[in-house]
Parts: C-alpha cells; sequence; structure tokens
C-alpha cells in the first residue's frame, strides 16, 4: 500500500487507530549423540598410537545477552534527539524481507477502557482456515482476558508480540499520535516495552521477538531502545481494518489487494466490528490464489 493510502486510512480512524474506543458492536541443548563400542575402541587405539597433544578447549555457547537497566538506556540515549517521527522510522519492519510472496496478517489487543474485547468469531474464523497470524497484546488487555490469553498462547496457530504497557506511542520526547499521549522520555520508553516484555516472558516462558507500539508511532531513537531490548519493532504494509474503524466491506477490499510480502494490521479487541467478517471475506479468496500466511518469526530475522 502506497504511504498516501496509509495516510488516509490513519486520517480516517482518527483517535480509534489505537483500537481502543468503543466497540462498532456493542532452548535445550540437542542431545549427543553416544560412541559404538566399536568407535570408542578404534579411537582408543589411535590414541595410543599418536603422540600426547594438548586437549582441545570444548567450546561452550556465548553468554545471552544482558538486557540493558532502565538507568543505562536512560544514561545511553538520554541526549539524544530524534530526527524521525512516524509509521515508517529507521528500525522500524513495515514489510516482509524483499521477495517473500506470503502475506503476515498481525491483530492488535489494545486493552483499557472500550479496548478489552475479544473478537472470538475472527479468531475462530483463523483456526477454521487454519490461517497462521501474530497477535499484538497489550498488558491491559492480557489481564482482562486471562483464559483467552492462555489459549491463544497455546496455539501453535498463533505467536504472541508485545504491544506495550499502557498502549503509547514510542517517543522520547513526548510526542502524541491521534490524541494519544507518547511516552515522555527514554526512561518512559523502557516501562512502555520492557513492563510488558517481562509480563510476557514470565507467563509464556521466553521472550518474545516483536513489539508494536500503540498507534504504530515511534521515533528513531525510541526504536533503537526497542532493538537494545531485544525486540524487532513492527509496523505494517496494509492498514486492514482502519483502527477497527471500517465496516467488512472495507475491510474485504484492503485484505484482498495486500500485496505479497505486505505486513497486514488489523485488530482483534473489537467483537461486533467490521474486522471479522471482512477477514472472513477476504481471506479464502487469497487461499485459492494461493497466498501463504505467516507468522512473522517464519520469515524476519
Amino acid at each position: 500500500m502506497a504511504l498516501s493510502r496509509r495516510a488516509l486510512l490513519a486520517a480516517v480512524a482518527g483517535s480509534t487507530l489505537a483500537g481502543c474506543g468503543p466497540s462498532a458492536g456493542g532452548g535445550a541443548a540437542a542431545p549427543v549423540a553416544s560412541a559404538s563400542v566399536s568407535e570408542a575402541s578404534e579411537a582408543s587405539a589411535i590414541s595410543a598410537a599418536t603422540p600426547s597433544e594438548p586437549p582441545t578447549p570444548t567450546p561452550t555457547a556465548a553468554p545471552a545477552s544482558r538486557e540493558p537497566t532502565r538507568a543505562e538506556l536512560v544514561d545511553r540515549y538520554g541526549g539524544t534527539a530524534p530526527k524521525q517521527w512516524g509509521m515508517e522510522v529507521t528500525g522500524v519492519t513495515t514489510k516482509l524481507p524483499d521477495g517473500e510472496s506470503a502475506t503476515a496478517l498481525t491483530f492488535d489487543a489494545c486493552g483499557g477502557p472500550g479496548g478489552n474485547g475479544y473478537d472470538a468469531d475472527l479468531i475462530d474464523f483463523l483456526r477454521k482456515r487454519s490461517v497462521r497470524a501474530t497477535l499484538f497484546l497489550n498488558a491491559r488487555w492480557i489481564d482482562a482476558n486471562p483464559d483467552v490469553f492462555k489459549q491463544l498462547a497455546a496455539d501453535p496457530l498463533f505467536e504472541i508480540g508485545n504491544h506495550g504497557t499502557v498502549h503509547r506511542p514510542l517517543s522520547v520526547t513526548g510526542r502524541s499520535a491521534y490524541g494519544i499521549a507518547g511516552t515522555g522520555g527514554v526512561g518512559e520508553v523502557y516501562d512502555e516495552v520492557a513492563g510488558n516484555a517481562h509480563k510476557l516472558a514470565g507467563l509464556l516462558g521466553h521472550p518474545v521477538r516483536f513489539f508494536r507500539s500503540g498507534t504504530a508511532h515511534y521515533d528513531d531513537v525510541a526504536a533503537r531502545v526497542v532493538a537494545d531490548l531485544g525486540e524487532r519493532a513492527a509496523g505494517f504494509t496494509v492498514n486492514g481494518d482502519g483502527g477497527a474503524t471500517l465496516s467488512a466491506a472495507e475491510v474485504r477490499q484492503e485484505i484482498a489487494a495486500a500485496p505479497p510480502g505486505a505486513i497486514v494490521i488489523c485488530h482483534m479487541n473489537h467483537p461486533g466490528g467490521g474486522t471479522a467478517p471482512g477477514v472472513a471475506a477476504a481471506v479464502p479468496g487469497l487461499l485459492a490464489q494461493g497466498r501463504r500466511f505467516v507468522r512473522l518469526s517464519e520469515v524476519l530475522p
């Protein structure tokens, strides 16, 4: 989708691009094989027939990189002024790698007042058609839907992404988007990203790989903080439901026109809106054309 079209949809969505307005309808290590008896005997014979050499050190896995602390990130970026702001900035992934023919469907659940709903019809459709997707979940939505979260997290069709702690645009200078106040500095960027990341890691038993900010707005310094915290900032190519404001026919039109390699953003927290029926109308045709639907982690490093 051209940027102008994206901007138009964002303008139509207005403050509800966040998807939080009132609902329209109410590494374990691999095992090492044991050597056979004959192999062991042969190895002993060779050892006895050759001069003694110093033992070769056993390779060890590189230690996992330590997550920087809030104070470290504030010290690292506190004096850095951002040069970019919006939905397409350096460090934010807005499409799949060049040459990729699949499409990535992503669904946000923003949480908070008006944003804690669960679109069961949408998820049931994806399951019925075995369509893979990445679900970006906000901490408040998880708290409001603990049983649903467990079901989604256990479903191999889906992967869980980080949609922030309180659903804020990610800025180191307090910039707002659609009337939603952004994070007011590097420390607040850390709180927005790491707060929910730690929550998800505790619930899932592993860290999540992708982060999407509230409203999908970032500045380039905030995007660097996301990367330093071990996650990849995600944007989108196609605004599939206009922040959960589009009709079913409009959602169908947007998704059906998504080009290969697109990341599509929609919302899964507005039951009764146009998202579920629009997705259900668009996806079968794309499947019939041979389109694959992937989770982000399947095609992004």
